[in-house]
């Protein structure tokens, strides 16, 4: 448990570590390469370290060099046998992306994780994994699951992306080294769909093309080959935006530095919302600063940026008005049921909430402080933190589940 202590705390700039969505990509490009890379600014967290860990398993060899980089010796598409389950904890990411390139393989891998994994769904992939001749297999749609390569044929596949777009990018990067690569149409619009801009990106700069056809359909090309280089991983804009809803509620200007003004992060929406509710946003020299005035609600549409919601809610808690979060349904099958997590938690800080299948209403007022229950979801911990800044009495339940994603959280938070 972490008591928080409110606190007057000055304009400041902080420095975010990397991208978790980028460096997951990245990770998975190299090791698929045919050559060595050097990857600078690579997350170090819990969920990387189970992805590296998996391609290690795989063939990969990945070291870390004394200037800090990550240095992948790929594997070239073609993954090394291993027996055992591997074990990938509650990483939704490393599950998802790492299924399609088990498919590459020419035995089975089995792939597991904890009990909150064990109920997160895989079924579609698995299914899509069927249609072009990989044997994918589970006994409920969920981990553990088994999945046997040796067809490297490739083809056409029909795919349900409407609680996950992880699983179009393990077929996109997977996709590419298969013979005639792969034809995917989803059965609607996806979700989060700046992610699959991210998959497309990482894989252009590895010499990988793949293409988005239509809203529905993507092709990528077989037979391609990822090109070994040096890369580096941009500031992680999910984690930035605890520090922009700091801004927010504190009124001081808080700014993150090293970002990238045409980033394709979709949590950079963060900021847009949080000038819609009433805060400063400036952008000079490679830092967005957020500070915030009198906040009012809003009405957003966020199913592109899930992660943000968390911090959007929090926020929402201290703004005038009734704050509407809508088309996040997606939510309910992340690290914890985030929709009702972070309704429940503000409910004990005072404020009144209403969740729908697929959204959620704050209804700002006086938040007091409370102990935050996380469900071991790192996001859940470094929202309520923000509150912590200026109002007494907040407890952050198991804080160590930052480590997930963002195991410097807490040591920026407290040097605020």
């Amino acid at each position: 448990m972490k008591a928080l202590h409110e606190k007057s705390i000055p304009d400041q700039t902080v420095v975010i570590p990397g991208s978790k969505s980028i460096s997951h990509r990245m990770m998975i490009c190299a090791a698929l390469s045919h050559g060595t890379c050097r990857v600078a600014n690579v997350l170090d967290s819990q969920d990387l370290s189970l992805t590296q860990k998996t391609l290690s398993l795989m063939g990969a060899d990945i070291q870390k060099t004394i200037d800090g980089e990550t240095k992948v010796k790929g594997f070239g598409g073609h993954p090394e046998p291993w027996i055992d389950p591997i074990f990938l904890g509650n990483s939704g990411t490393s599950m998802r992306l790492l299924a399609g390139i088990a498919a590459l393989g020419n035995t089975p891998f089995t792939l597991t994780g904890d009990d909150r994994m064990r109920q997160r769904p895989m079924d579609e992939l698995l299914a899509a994994l069927n249609q072009f001749g990989i044997q994918a297999e589970s006994q409920q749609g969920t981990p553990p699951v088994t999945i046997t390569g040796g067809n490297r044929t490739g083809g056409s596949c029909t795919l349900d992306c409407s609680r996950s777009s992880q699983y179009l990018s393990a077929l996109l990067m997977a996709g590419a080294c298969l013979d005639q690569g792969l034809d995917i149409t989803l059965t609607g619009p996806p979700v989060s769909v700046p992610y699959i801009d991210l998959t497309l990106d990482v894989m252009a700069q590895f010499g990988v093309k793949a293409n988005r056809i239509s809203q529905t359909r993507y092709k990528v090309g077989g037979g391609q080959s990822y090109t070994p280089g040096r890369f580096r991983v941009e500031p992680d804009l999910s984690n930035a935006g605890y520090f922009w809803a700091a801004g927010a509620v504190t009124g001081k200007k808080i700014g993150v530095a090293h970002i990238d003004a045409h980033s394709l992060q979709g949590d950079k929406k963060q900021v847009s919302i949080l000038e819609q509710m009433g805060c400063r946003v400036t952008e000079a020299g490679g830092v967005v600063s957020v500070s915030g005035g009198d906040l009012t609600a809003v009405d957003v549409d966020m199913s592109d940026t899930p992660d943000a919601v968390p911090a959007i809610a929090v926020v929402a808690a201290f703004a005038n008005g009734t704050t509407r979060i809508r088309n996040i349904g997606h939510l309910r099958v992340k690290e914890c049921d985030r929709i009702d997590a972070v309704c429940s938690q503000l409910e004990k800080m005072g404020i009144k909430t209403c969740q729908e299948i697929d959204a959620m209403a704050i209804t700002g007022g006086s938040p007091k402080g409370a102990f935050i229950e996380t469900f071991n979801d790192h996001r859940i911990a470094m929202a309520f933190s923000i509150a912590g800044l200026v109002i007494p009495g907040m407890k952050i339940q198991n804080p160590s589940c930052v480590e997930k994603s963002f195991p410097t959280f807490w040591h920026l938070y407290d040097a605020l």
